[in-house]
């Protein structure tokens, strides 16, 4: 581990501390748009355009998810881009009837798998303090965290790809084992779910179905 102390901690933080009032200065807020843009008014989408999605893209969506937070930094999240013709005829088989076509006809399928052996890299994700023995030899703890942050990981994964221009449909009709077998046999890796990428082909929608009201679903304490 090589977690910094001293003076180069204080540097450190002094120069964190600083970025943070810089964008602050920059901007307090998003527009109303651009919040539509990611959430207010985004849809899931089902059908897609015939129009590929660059390497160069996803490389850039990955950078901008892995900056959101996790506890204690873990970043379970492990993306898998299915692009391929073989790589979607394997993805096919784990897959409901009704979501083949969706999947085969978006340009990139990614499966949000998490890494149940997260805390192997703490050393190099959490420097500064040892928190390994929080998890080495507590399986169910280790996988209960490795779902909670690999799942928030997949939520800014969904924000970024809309924020990047791209259009998301997520999808949970497979069935895990299959694509846990197929793509993660050796491994300590386990899928969550699969989120269709691309450029939506929008006259597949349908209305946009009702949300609760906030008095429905929140409350002061």
């Amino acid at each position: 581990m090589s977690g910094l102390s001293g003076a180069e901690l204080d540097a450190a933080r002094a120069e964190a501390q600083e970025a943070v009032r810089a964008l602050r200065s920059r901007r307090t807020t998003l527009d109303e748009a651009s919040i539509d843009v990611i959430l207010g008014d985004a849809r899931s989408h089902y059908a897609w355009q015939d129009r590929p999605v660059s390497d160069e893209l996803l490389h850039q969506l990955y950078t901008i998810t892995a900056a959101g937070p996790t506890s204690m930094n873990t970043c379970p999240a492990r993306f898998i881009f299915v692009t391929s013709e073989a790589g979607k005829d394997r993805l096919a088989k784990s897959l409901k009837a009704k979501n083949i076509d969706k999947m085969r006809a978006a340009p990139v399928t990614a499966i949000i798998a998490h890494d149940l052996e997260f805390w192997r890299d703490l050393p190099f994700l959490f420097p500064h303090e040892d928190r390994r023995p929080h998890f080495e030899g507590k399986p169910e703890h280790s996988e209960e965290t490795a779902f909670r942050n690999g799942t928030l990981q997949g939520g800014y994964f969904m924000i970024a790809a809309r924020a990047l221009g791209l259009d998301v449909g997520a999808m949970s009709g497979f069935d895990n084992a299959i694509v846990d077998e197929e793509f993660f046999s050796g491994t300590t890796l386990k899928s969550n779910f699969l989120c269709n990428l691309g450029y939506a082909d929008e006259s597949a929608l349908f209305q946009k179905l009702p949300r609760f009201e906030f008095d429905q679903v929140c409350s002061f304490v």
